[in-house]
């Protein structure tokens, strides 16, 4: 075998052949590199991808049409057929051969993700999946060429064949259902040669070991043919035809009946065993939270889908049974409003088809489908589209919600200008099953006895002394407060009543605004904060994570005294080389100045005092944008991770259970046009024509000799 390796794969980088291929595949990976990637911005590479695929359709016959059909016409294979080598050894040499001209544009390919991850976040998992899914593909299309070039001596036809069948497999989706919508034995047995629906999931952003099967048996099962196309002939020299037909014909039917039943013992394993989620946010897998919930259920839950199981969304149905198979006590039933056109009155008096209802003996709650995908406007065409999924979240909020002993209640202050919670954050605080009620002490005399948590939200008036009395009151029974202060340039002297709250942890804000000289601790500009975040169970999910970063942008000084009573951890700091500049409200000037506060500064801090049996709380954010949507959107919601985080804490819970909605939305990496240019003619020009080039000379040089 080795022998016809060495010879094949010299005679493709002694010819043209070989070097055109190359060249024409990195010349055309280039270009839609540089179209989707580089110019328009898209950082996954599976965007490429997906529309390159259509390439191997068309180069795969002109590599593959004169492997065997050109030694049959020159009659060299009698020598090769009479030699002592056996046949498998001929069709895998080639094949190896083939492979190995394949794999070069396939290396230069597996170069584009870490292109791009030098101009912005790249989906690692996904392009890389996407890469070995082109490389399958690839070898699948290569081993039909290659039995297709067995069975004739004319390279044209050879070529011709191979594309016609490769075009039917990678469109058979389309073929079938033109045959049938509903399926029938026919489209049965041609979905055996179906490419495309395997594509499709292996690029959907989960590697799926039952596809990467299937191509592996394709390419197992057409060498096999080959080999039994060649030893046909061969053994026509020497032995009757008949006997061997028989044989040949008889081995083809067992080899193909073992791979369709390979790949049907395959398909019948349930999806957790045979795929991966190789997405950046995760779409296709569960939680630690939601497995952590679902597996230490006490009592049973059922799920209802308003829709016939056939009728399902798919991605939904697929997430209900990831449910289904973490515990025994999920139980989901459909319900088809064909059949049953009432059941739903019970719970709501209008619902949309798709939408689910999680009871328990407990309760009950209705998950409307209608917000369980989020949707954006695209303002390039007018249009809408899918930008999230958060089935998830609502799911496990759902069955938190209806195992729960009753729902916590979470009180906000009102009425000093307070920041009002974004619908982010206020449906990431119902994913944690807790009310939201206000707190107006001018109707209230005295936070309400129900109250698991008070939220007060970067106030810009001060409180009344006897306000913020109130609030001491209930931390003395135990009371937990989540605040975040306004910027306020000197804060104790401009805010001394709720001032005093803090000060009864021992706690402090500084005077001025935090400017951040390290570049790893900012976002564009000095003011807008990624601090170093510390362990904690209120940085849990943040902390240590693959985008452990939250912003925090105009952030004061939290100053701390130390006290006995009183334990203080900080849980987000600034580095070393930060300042505190006061005066920036009158002057622009950002400059440090003798007499500015050196950093390093606490900007978040949890506070717990202990009286006897009772232990107050305060978790303190000195950032008044800290829980918006400005700064939430560049951190792949974890300033929505610190929030729910501690609402958690509000209600008791050990750990948050809301999970934020995952993104459809592309990740986007911003390269500059100068560098998209200059990648671009490097490789669909420079690169492919120094290829084609060094192909040229050696042909031009072996014709000499």
């Amino acid at each position: 075998m080795r022998a016809i390796y060495q010879r094949e794969l010299r005679a493709f980088f002694t010819s043209v052949t070989g070097w055109l291929f190359i060249a024409a595949h990195v010349c055309l990976a280039g270009l839609y590199f540089f179209a989707v990637n580089l110019l328009s911005g898209y950082g996954n590479v599976a965007d490429t991808v997906s529309s390159i695929l259509f390439l191997l359709l068309l180069t795969t016959p002109v590599l593959t049409m004169r492997i065997l059909a050109e030694d049959r016409k020159q009659k060299t294979d009698q020598l090769i057929l009479t030699a002592p080598v056996s046949v498998s050894g001929i069709v895998f040499g080639k094949y190896l051969a083939m492979a190995t001209v394949f794999t070069v544009p396939v290396g230069v390919m597996a170069l584009f993700p870490l292109i791009l991850s030098a101009y912005g976040t790249v989906p690692m998992g996904e392009s890389y999946t996407a890469i070995l899914v082109y490389y399958l593909f690839g070898l699948a299309c290569i081993a039909v060429g290659l039995f297709v070039s067995s069975i004739t001596e004319s390279q044209i036809i050879a070529a011709v064949v191979t594309f016609v069948i490769l075009f039917a497999a990678y469109m058979m989706t389309a073929i079938t259902s033109l045959i049938s919508q509903s399926g029938n034995l026919l489209t049965q047995i041609l979905n055996a040669f179906n490419f495309s629906s395997r594509l499709e999931d292996l690029l959907g952003g989960t590697l799926d070991f039952k596809a990467v099967f299937y191509f592996l048996t394709v390419i197992l099962v057409f060498l096999f043919l080959t080999v039994q196309s060649i030893q046909k002939r061969r053994y026509q020299i020497s032995v009757r035809s008949l006997k061997f037909g028989a044989y040949s014909s008889g081995m083809i039917v067992l080899v193909v009946a073992i791979a369709v039943f390979a790949n049907l013992a395959l398909a019948a394993l349930p999806d957790r065993y045979t795929t991966v989620d190789v997405t950046q946010q995760k779409l296709y897998s569960l939680t630690d939270t939601t497995k952590n919930l679902v597996q230490n259920l006490e009592e049973d839950v059922t799920i209802y889908v308003i829709n016939s199981e056939s009728g399902q969304d798919e991605m939904l149905g697929d997430t209900l049974d990831s449910y289904r198979n973490l515990s025994d006590r999920i139980q989901v039933v459909y319900q088809d409003p064909v059949v049953s056109p009432n059941f739903y009155q019970d719970y709501a008096d209008t619902i949309t088809i798709n939408s689910l209802i999680v009871e328990s003996e407990r309760r009950f709650r209705v998950i409307d489908y209608n917000d369980i995908y989020e949707t954006g406007f695209n303002y390039a065409d007018y249009s809408t589209a899918v930008t999230g999924y958060d089935a998830e979240g609502l799911l496990t909020s759902a069955i938190a919600y209806v195992t729960s002993e009753e729902a916590p209640v979470i009180y906000a202050l009102e009425g000093h200008d307070e920041v009002a919670l974004s619908e982010t954050f206020s449906d990431g605080l119902k994913k944690e099953n807790a009310d939201l009620a206000e707190l107006t002490f001018l109707t209230q005399g005295e936070v309400p006895e129900d109250a698991d948590g008070v939220l007060i939200l970067a106030p810009v008036q001060d409180l009344t002394e006897d306000d913020a009395q109130k609030l001491i009151d209930y931390l003395d029974r135990g009371g937990i407060i989540l605040m975040e202060t306004s910027y306020i340039d000197r804060f104790s002297e401009e805010m001394p009543n709720l001032s005093s709250v803090l000060e009864y942890f021992g706690l402090s804000i500084g005077d001025g605004l935090i400017l951040e000289q390290d570049a790893g601790r900012m976002y564009q500009s000095p003011i807008y904060l990624l601090p170093e975040i510390s362990s904690d169970s209120l940085t849990s999910g943040v902390y240590g994570s693959q985008y452990d970063y939250v912003m925090m942008p105009y952030a004061q000084p939290i100053l701390i005294e130390e006290r006995d009573d009183v334990e203080v951890n900080t849980l987000l700091s600034t580095s070393g080389s930060a300042y505190a500049k006061t005066g920036l409200e009158e002057s622009q000037d950002m400059t440090q100045e003798e007499g500015d506060a050196q950093g390093p500064f606490a900007v978040g801090v949890s506070a717990k005092k202990t009286a006897g049996d009772t232990t107050a709380q305060l978790i303190l954010y000195s950032s008044e944008m800290l829980f918006t949507d400005a700064a939430n959107q560049y951190t792949m919601d974890n300033n929505l991770q610190l929030f729910t985080n501690a609402v958690s804490a509000m209600t008791g819970e050990e750990e948050s259970i809301s999970i934020p909605a995952k993104s459809f939305e592309a990740s986007y990496v911003t390269v500059p046009m100068a560098s998209a240019v200059r990648l671009g003619i490097l490789l669909m020009g420079v690169v492919p024509a120094g290829l084609l080039a060094a192909g040229i000379i050696i042909w031009i040089r072996r014709k000499k000799r």
